[in-house]
């Protein structure tokens, strides 16, 4: 069978070779695919958590509300990834997810993946990979927050998304979508939207970022990395030696 559409593949494909059996696995968690509009919810916090949500193509974003009715974003969702993972031992949402485009997800309940454990060691292995990127991820997030300026955390983080984009998609050069509104980026990166405009505008200046709506082009990777004190370690994670000295 031709999995070459599957998103969810080929985000898992990036950490180790998989079987024709993982394969048909992880298809299977693809299944019953249902159509979600921008802006649309897929949960709460608070809710019940009883599923996670593959997200077959679009984008998305966790969140927290605060008590003085701002919000920040804690995780940014690609297509490939599984959304619900850090809720897997408990009985209720810790953030809502809301679509931040069109996009398609497949729900599958929680034991299902228990199923999944059972029959494949490798994606098991994977599985847990992903929880501890994860954890890397809103660690250098929290750092980013605390203690970089503005242009560094803009820096960072449109260099953490182009890593992570072409991880799944290595041919696409300098040049990636981000389809993030000044309102999302402000409430990843802890400023405000009219910040967020002077520091693209700035970056853009120095000849380190050009955006077009939602476009960016980054001409120079080295020249924004150290901008950013950006480096991507936390992002370049593979079993790949260790399932090979383990087989």
């Amino acid at each position: 069978m031709d999995y070459k559409d599957s998103c969810i593949i080929r985000h898992f494909n990036h950490y180790c070779s998989l079987s024709e059996a993982d394969k048909r696995l992880l298809n299977d968690l693809e299944q019953s695919p249902t159509e979600i509009k921008a802006g649309a919810q897929l949960w709460e916090e608070g809710d019940r958590a009883t599923e996670f949500c593959t997200l077959r193509t679009g984008w998305a974003y966790s969140y927290r509300h605060l008590e003085n009715g701002n919000r920040q974003i804690l995780e940014v969702y690609l297509p490939g990834d599984i959304i619900g993972l850090r809720e897997f031992a408990f009985c209720q949402r810790l953030a809502g997810v809301q679509m931040i485009e069109d996009g398609v997800v497949c729900h599958f309940p929680h034991a299902r993946m228990l199923e999944l454990f059972r029959q494949s060691t490798t994606l098991t292995s994977v599985l847990f990979a992903i929880s501890s990127r994860q954890q890397a991820l809103l660690t250098e997030r929290l750092v980013n927050l605390a203690r970089r300026s503005a242009r560094q955390k803009m820096a960072h983080f449109l260099l953490e998304m182009y890593v992570r984009l072409r991880q799944t998609e290595p041919d696409g050069g300098a040049a990636f979508r981000l389809p993030l509104s000044q309102e999302q980026l402000a409430d990843i990166l802890g400023l405000s939207p009219v910040h967020v405009s002077r520091t693209f505008s700035a970056l853009g200046e120095d000849d380190l970022v050009h955006r077009d709506r939602h476009q960016l082009l980054i001409p120079d990777m080295e020249a924004l990395a150290h901008e950013g004190e950006f480096d991507q370690c936390y992002l370049t994670d593979s079993l790949r030696p260790l399932l090979d000295e383990v087989g």
